[in-house]
């Protein structure tokens, strides 16, 4: 299945370097990042750093790291969100070396070994992580010869103090970093998968696998240069460090959240007009919102508006952002638009925001895959899809059952190098330029892609009916007293060959402060039964869920926010084998 749709306009380059220099010319004089800063007595300024002295700040650090004997080697980057991470980051890929971007939640031993099998020569840190790292220095198992740390630190190189000797070695006529040749097909990025699965793969991916996505998404998503976006998606994740290249490749304003109990209070400080986020982030604020609504006894009123908007929208009248004005006004007023990726989201809170005026749109895509291969976009999208192909991939359906579902693979310019040190896993997967990504669906209709679960998740019952968790899982998690959950199959008591359908819920806390307080836990268990029994009669009586397990505490997920099935189950299959014994 190919993309025909016509595409806006953009310029396809072959690598990073090349994007970055356009955009040092292109756009100047214009605002790249705000930064904050506080003083010792809580006191906020701000700086505006302009593409130009992006250009400037990256190649002065990456003359310091040449000057420092890192040309040709790898470079570990590892932080929370910041201007520091993207300077590391970017000083890598402008000089040819290796970037691997690190998860700044790993444990020392996790992380020990990620920089162990990436044979990482250096490592730039946020300054939280220094006893972690000294940790690991102290073992002596990794080629670490540098650490050097995004803020200043006694002992330590720190990138400020990097950036302006790089400055005097630029001075100084010498040009080693800057006319450094971009080979753009070989590997630039190693980058760790989220570890969804025991062991995470680590990821070869190219300058021109991400220089064609960041092309892609320019032909197909309305960015301009005039928005603000907040860097919500950690820059660790593939799909959070392509994104703030994409932003910047358009020329806009890029500023970084203080954390996600301040992304209301950071939106409207730094009036924000569109970010990227996973759905748990999207479906969070919409369901914030609702929440908002509901407490200021405006639900009927904000349904009644909606029923008229969109009879308005079938007129091509557009009212919704006067209609809605005081409920974004509440995002700052400024929000126009937001892409939802890396799962399924709920189409409840997809159409949510698109009938307040909030454009949102679905992509789809992996680690693998640099990352995005399918998305909406505002002229063509569809709730309860991911999108259409990105205009240079290619996407099939293999070995489609009855029902049209089958396994995703996909065909294209961003498709990664393949597994480090992996090549069995990676005949596995990539097969004549195709690559096989594991996760079910098929197209619909209008040829836009549906999902239906990942392979692996996926349960088969004994009358060959094919149950996706996902699938019911969206359904559980709008009701009001779950605020996440995970479905799974348990074996049957007289039947051990098939399944039952069983639910770990999470409880909103929230929910229970303001309607249960007075309820035991039997009580609130027994009510949310009874809801998700209701729910059951929305689905055909084989996929219907026999057992309810509930819990306070949050599900095991990793840092993009997807649940970690595996290590979920053992937990599962603990408390099963407990309640056996009784």
């Amino acid at each position: 299945m190919k993309n025909n749709i016509k595409r806006m306009e953009a310029t396809e380059y072959n690598n990073i370097k090349e994007i970055m220099y356009n955009s040092a010319k292109v756009h100047k004089d214009r605002i790249a990042f705000v930064i904050k800063h506080k003083d010792e007595n809580k006191n906020v300024t701000y700086e505006n750093i302009t593409y130009e002295r992006v250009l400037e700040d990256v190649n002065a650090l990456g003359a310091s790291l040449y000057d420092l004997g890192f040309k040709g080697k790898r470079i570990a980057v590892i932080g929370k969100n910041r201007y520091e991470w993207v300077q590391a980051h970017l000083a890598n890929l402008l000089g040819g070396i290796v970037s691997v971007p690190l998860d700044k939640d790993l444990q020392v031993d996790e992380l020990e070994n990620s920089l162990i099998r990436s044979k990482a020569n250096a490592i730039v840190l946020d300054n939280k992580l220094i006893p972690l790292v000294e940790e690991i220095k102290s073992r002596g198992n990794t080629e670490l010869t540098e650490y050097i740390t995004m803020d200043e630190a006694e002992g330590f190189k720190c990138v400020k103090e990097l950036t302006e000797a790089g400055k005097k070695i630029l001075e100084s006529g010498d040009r080693e970093y800057l006319d450094c040749e971009i080979d753009s097909n070989s590997m630039g990025i190693l980058l760790f998968t989220s570890g969804t699965t025991s062991k995470s793969k680590a990821v070869m991916l190219s300058q021109r696998n991400i220089a064609n996505n960041v092309y892609d998404l320019q032909c197909m998503e309305p960015i301009d240069k005039t928005d603000t976006n907040i860097a919500f998606l950690p820059f660790h994740h593939i799909f959070g460090s392509t994104c703030i290249i994409l932003m910047l490749a358009v020329g806009i304003r890029n500023v970084f959240p203080d954390g996600l109990k301040y992304i209301k209070q950071n939106m409207k400080e730094y009036e924000v007009s569109m970010f990227v986020g996973v759905p748990v982030l999207t479906e969070a604020i919409y369901k914030a919102l609702m929440k908002e609504i509901e407490k200021q006894g405006k639900t009927k009123l904000i349904k009644t508006a909606t029923k008229i908007s969109n009879f308005l929208l079938k007129l091509h009248i557009d009212v919704r952002r006067k209609l809605f004005k005081q409920v974004i006004d509440g995002l700052g007023g400024k929000l126009r638009f937001v892409i939802s990726g890396g799962a399924p989201a709920d189409p409840a809170s997809i159409k949510g925001f698109n009938e307040m005026g909030i454009v949102t749109l679905q992509g789809y895509g992996l680690s693998e895959t640099g990352p995005v291969i399918c998305a909406e976009n505002y002229k063509c999208r569809k709730p309860g899809t991911v999108g259409l192909p990105m205009p240079s991939d290619e996407l099939e359906i293999v070995n489609p059952d009855a029902d049209g579902i089958g396994e995703v693979r996909v065909k294209g310019p961003n498709i990664m190098l393949g597994y480090y040190e992996m090549p069995e896993l990676t005949e596995k997967v990539l097969k004549d330029g195709w690559f096989y990504t594991g996760d079910l669906g098929y197209f619909d209709e209008d040829g836009y892609l549906v999902l239906t679960g990942r392979s692996k998740d996926m349960i088969v019952l004994k009358n060959g009916k094919k149950v996706f968790p996902e699938e019911l899982e969206t359904v559980v998690n709008r009701l009001e007293l779950v605020e996440e959950c995970m479905v799974f199959g348990i074996p049957e008591k007289d039947d051990p060959n098939d399944f039952d359908l069983a639910v770990k819920a999470v409880y909103n806390k929230e929910t229970i402060k303001e309607k249960y307080k007075d309820k035991t836990e039997e009580e609130l268990k027994q009510i949310l039964w009874e809801q998700i029994k209701e729910t059951n009669l929305t689905f055909p009586k084989y996929k219907h869920i026999k057992k309810l397990y509930v819990t306070y505490d949050e599900l095991i997920k990793t840092t993009t926010k997807k649940v970690k099935r595996p290590e979920e189950m053992k937990l599962i299959n603990k408390m099963l084998e407990e309640e056996s014994k009784k």
